[in-house]
């Protein structure tokens, strides 16, 4: 009998079913973060109403066909709730919007490390402008988030703070000056300098992070212009959740991204 059918007849005890299904997420997992290569697009759902439920199961297809056909990582990070309904309807890289470093417990409206793993996750994103942590919160939870092999995408307002967050090494570092945010000014028009400052002087600490950057980009040349500048790939949300046409945007990141 097929896994699907055994499990929905419950024939399979709920220890069982567990034991079952852990192993299947986690190997899965594994294959999607060995795949996941640079440049990437990381694509953030946040609580927009056109990214919940089935319209984000629908959005990381998009991602997933484009990717494909472009051979262009597009992972995408959507509601804690929504975790494992993506990561099991989309054969894409899924990260968490966010990670608290506590183990499983007590901690009622947390989010711990193994919830993520367990839903089929590769990894989180930490320390967005909208959800900010102090640095040792930060670290904490990178130590966790290594400790179940899942990778880690910090936030930084500034180049210094990247810098800083570098020391702690995330596989990434994604620069978002917080003013721009959905702004729909590309922080590679309005701000390159943030981004060649960053790439210096995060690599000056750590060359094995690579940087991302973020913060109103909408178009394919905002993509080419921040990797002439020394990005690894963008950390988007509005410019391709809230636009008539996401998939055509996406489409566009890709390109950019190809012929980089």
């Amino acid at each position: 009998m097929a896994r699907r059918s055994l499990l929905s007849t419950g024939q399979i005890p709920w220890t069982g079913r567990i034991f079952f299904y852990y192993p299947i997420t986690k190997w899965i997992s594994r294959l999607l973060k060995m795949a996941l290569k640079f440049p990437i697009i990381l694509l953030n759902f946040k609580t927009y109403l056109e990214s919940q439920g089935e319209r984000a199961v629908a959005l990381a297809k998009v991602a997933e066909r484009i990717g494909k056909e472009y051979g262009v990582t597009i992972a995408v990070a959507p509601q804690p709730v929504d975790l494992k309904l993506v990561a099991s309807s989309a054969e894409i890289p899924v990260f968490s919007q966010h990670a608290d470093p506590y183990k499983p417990g007590s901690f009622t409206g947390h989010i711990s490390c193994e919830a993520i793993k367990q839903a089929g996750a590769v990894g989180s994103i930490l320390n967005h402008s909208e959800h900010r942590l102090r640095i040792d919160v930060v670290e904490e939870t990178i130590e966790r988030c290594k400790s179940l092999e899942l990778m880690t995408c910090v936030c930084a307002n500034t180049s210094t703070v990247g810098k800083a967050l570098a020391a702690l090494s995330p596989e990434m570092v994604a620069v978002e000056p917080p003013e721009l945010i959905g702004s729909g000014v590309s922080v590679s028009k309005a701000k390159p300098e943030v981004i060649s400052d960053s790439v210096r002087m995060i690599r000056q600490v750590n060359e094995d992070v690579h940087v991302l950057c973020g913060a109103g980009v909408t178009t394919g040349e905002d993509v080419k212009t921040a990797l002439r500048l020394g990005a690894e790939g963008i950390l988007v949300a509005s410019g391709v959740v809230k636009a008539k046409d996401p998939e055509k945007v996406l489409r566009e990141f890709a390109e950019a991204c190809r012929r980089r």
